[in-house]
């Protein structure tokens, strides 16, 4: 009996082949299909749903939430993700072809490997992009790398045993290839083709936070201890939020907090506390991260002197988010004062130890990191529970 590896390579694709060399190149593929999808979901998810935290926010340096707020998460705007289950249902599309009997199983590898290799290429590049730009790495884009690399070696090798042209000069028979079974090639690629262009021409952005319009019915003041507040003057519901203006998560619950005090605006009042995450004023935060959103706090502490915190906080969140450099003369012209006097208030030792208190207090309170929030004397890290969320709305709408 002939063994399968001492048969001529033309001769040896045959059944057994096919379940030792298919079979894992299509489940490799199924698993960049389903992880692109849950990638879709969690992406909506983080962007919509108040309470969302994905299984593998575990730290800052590995945080898939972290990832999804990132503007880098979009392509011609479409989600990543999206495109991920796209790129992977075409390599299953071209797969299957590959299995048609008039091809005898030799066609389409070259095609596979250079898609591959292209996927490759563009996790190099998120990956570098999750290093330098991000600081923060997704378990589950991870594994998208893994699954490209894999499909990558799958396709290497099995053009290289059972292939009868390099992996150059193999893409004109495939495309020959792909010729012959036009009946079949050319409904699916039209389909790609066209879901990709309504993609890129009708997708929702609702990744994209909308301003909200300064209302000047709801009352705005300053606490005892010195926190700017929005919303009732006499509240049955106090929140105090803690934030920093390059978190994400913290614009996301901000916004959604000032809806809530518009929606309840003799009930809710929502207090406003500055805990930076920028090693360079926070204590508990020991390696570069948020540089800058410690000036940017202080921009704001200077703000709420000037009876102008409010319109200088969405400001602050949204060139955060855009992450642009911010420039003290366009924040200057924002609230009406010299761009000298701004500059100057960020050399203020007092509202430097403002600043420094507001954090401490923070801390005493049990605050670890952003968004942190206190209600009813109980501290919240990351987000509000949904019970705790659902309570509050219940208990303002009677």
């Amino acid at each position: 009996m002939t063994h399968l590896d001492e048969m001529p390579r033309k001769e040896a694709i045959k059944p057994l082949a096919l379940a030792y060399y298919f079979i894992p190149f299509f489940l490799c593929a199924l698993i960049g299909f389903f992880d692109s999808i849950y990638l879709a979901v969690s992406h909506y998810r983080v962007h919509s749903d108040m309470s969302y935290t994905s299984f593998c926010a575990v730290s800052r340096a590995l945080n898939c939430d972290t990832v999804s707020s990132s503007p880098y998460a979009i392509f011609l705007n479409v989600p990543l993700a999206v495109w991920g289950v796209l790129g992977y249902g075409w390599v299953v599309s071209i797969l299957i072809l590959a299995l048609d009997s008039r091809l005898r199983t030799k066609r389409l590898w070259p095609t596979l490997f250079w898609l591959s290799f292209l996927y490759c290429i563009g996790s190099l590049i998120l990956a570098w992009i999750s290093s330098i730009l991000i600081h923060s790495y997704c378990i589950m884009c991870i594994l998208s790398y893994l699954v490209n690399f894999s499909l990558l070696y799958y396709a290497w090798f099995v053009n290289r045993r059972f292939g009868d042209a390099g992996l150059l000069k193999g893409l004109i028979p495939d495309l020959k290839a792909l010729w012959l079974l036009r009946k079949k090639t050319i409904p699916i690629v039209s389909g790609f083709l066209l879901i990709a262009a309504g993609l890129v021409a009708a997708m929702p952005a609702y990744w994209e936070t909308i301003p909200l319009e300064p209302d000047d019915s709801v009352a705005t003041g300053v606490t005892e201890e010195g926190y700017p507040w929005i919303g009732a003057e006499n509240p049955t519901l106090t929140i105090h939020e803690f934030s920093d203006y390059m978190c994400f998560q913290c614009k996301k619950m901000h916004f959604f907090l000032r809806e809530l005090v518009q929606l309840f605006p003799d009930r809710i009042r929502l207090v406003h506390r500055h805990f930076p995450m920028d090693y360079q004023y926070n204590p508990l935060v020991a390696d570069k991260f948020h540089s800058g959103t410690g000036k940017m706090s202080i921009i704001a502490i200077y703000a709420s002197y000037k009876e102008q915190f409010w319109r200088v906080n969405d400001f602050l969140f949204e060139i955060a988010e855009q992450k642009k450099d911010f420039n003290t003369r366009t924040i200057a012209d924002l609230m009406g004062v010299p761009s000298g006097e701004l500059a100057a208030a960020l050399q203020s030792k007092s509202i430097r130890l403002r600043l420094k208190h507001d954090i401490a207090v923070g801390i005493d309170l049990g605050v670890t990191g952003t968004p942190g929030f206190m209600i009813d004397g109980k501290v919240y890290t990351g987000t509000i529970p949904k019970d705790v969320l659902q309570k509050m709305m219940s208990e303002n709408e009677k």
